[in-house]
């Protein structure tokens, strides 16, 4: 018996996995539990059509963030922070920093957690910070840190 699985099933397969299986096991365990359906060519054609439209909507999110990788390559963020003796800041600038001031300048909304930030930005001077977009997707963004009042 062909099943379609809904869920994740251990040593069977993943979620939309068309499987064999035996007929007792696929009855009685696989879709009285709602873990699987019964393959009919009506279930197979809506899980393709299913699929499909998941490749689209992942290609679609691609090219999204390719091209907010291109417009990020070519911007420079200058932030403001005050400075100290030897081009040090009080306080740091964080990710949340980047992500709120990429916002309010250049209206890119970007979670702070994509930005992978080594560390807190503690000194004045130009960071590169990479912005983690999609699994296939990094682009490098030019942080600038200025002291507040000179510019």
């Amino acid at each position: 018996m062909k099943v379609i699985l809904l869920t994740e099933v251990k040593k069977l397969g993943k979620k939309g996995d068309v499987v064999e299986v035996a007929e007792g096991y696929g009855r009685n365990y696989l879709i009285a539990k709602g873990l699987a359906v019964e393959a009919t060519e009506g279930k197979l054609k809506e899980l393709q059509q299913q699929k499909e439209a998941a490749n689209r909507r992942k290609e679609k999110e691609l090219q999204e963030a390719r091209s907010l990788a291109e417009k990020l390559k070519n911007i420079e963020l200058v932030l403001y922070g005050k400075g100290g003796e030897n081009g040090k800041l009080f306080g740091a600038i964080t990710s949340k920093d980047i992500a709120e001031a990429l916002e309010k300048n250049y209206q890119i909304k970007i979670d702070k957690r994509k930005l992978d930030l080594k560390e807190n930005i503690k000194a004045l001077g130009v960071y590169t910070v990479e912005v983690k977009l999609h699994p296939e997707v990094t682009a490098k963004l030019k942080v600038a840190v200025k002291e507040e009042g000179r510019g």
